[in-house]
């Protein structure tokens, strides 16, 4: 069937961002620092939308800075530098969710899959979070294809094009697999040909309404490699 290209999304897909709210909950209690955590990463993907649509672009590390300080004052709360940056750095080391190890350790063993990660980050923000990350088997992956060289962010179709020129599938982008928790990048990514699995973890079901719908829709990671090969194995 040949090799079949499988980039997942970082922040939201292996890496959870709800995790940050440890951190957060050292300065505000527990169910305050929830909140923050989910309003910080609402305003972070709503920050690249609106950088998109103006064409202009900050590297992901600024915007997550920036749209901390945002939920921050939501909650009419602050923090010093030192502990924003803290917080920064927090970025670094979260938690896997439970279901991506499994997942990994069985695509690794897969010769016909080959696993990138690709991401909104930073090349450097996306190194330090799969290399510091205490608990992400990081060995799967071949590559790590992020933004930076576009200046734009996901769902633009630019990324998408220039993650296909990175793993070699450019005009071929049927074969390479995008797999997201995230409702807008599996759109992007199949406004572009990709073929797309929207990792449903809260079992809610796909109710996007903008653009085509993923491939497959799997409840956990651990499905990703029967359906991506038997996907292939239909066509």
């Amino acid at each position: 069937m040949g090799e079949i290209v499988v980039a997942f999304d970082l922040y939201g897909t292996l890496l959870s961002t709800e995790s940050i709210a440890k951190e957060l909950a050292s300065h505000f209690g527990q169910e305050k620092a929830n909140s923050i955590a989910a309003v910080w990463r609402k305003y972070q993907l709503e920050y690249t939308w609106r950088l998109n649509s103006m064409k202009h672009y900050e590297d992901f590390s600024v915007v997550t800075r920036k749209s901390l300080l945002h939920a921050l004052a939501e909650h009419s709360v602050s923090l010093g530098d030192q502990d924003i940056q803290k917080l920064m750095e927090a970025y670094d080391h979260l938690s896997t969710f439970p279901d991506v190890n499994p997942a990994l350790k069985r695509l690794e063993n897969n010769f016909n899959i080959k696993c990138v990660v690709f991401s909104n980050g930073t090349k450097t923000m996306v190194a330090n979070s799969v290399d510091r990350s205490q608990d992400l088997n990081t060995s799967v992956f071949q590559g790590l294809v992020t933004v930076d060289a576009v200046r734009a962010f996901k769902p633009a179709p630019e990324v998408y094009h220039f993650l296909a020129q990175q793993v070699g599938r450019a005009g071929q982008e049927d074969k390479i697999w995008l797999v997201s928790g995230n409702p807008f990048d599996v759109v992007g990514a199949r406004a572009c040909g990709f073929q797309a699995a929207w990792v449903d973890r809260a079992g809610l079901g796909w109710q996007d309404r903008l653009g085509r719908e993923p491939t497959v829709v799997v409840k956990s990671l651990e499905e990703v490699a029967d359906a991506v090969e038997r996907h292939a194995g239909s066509r």
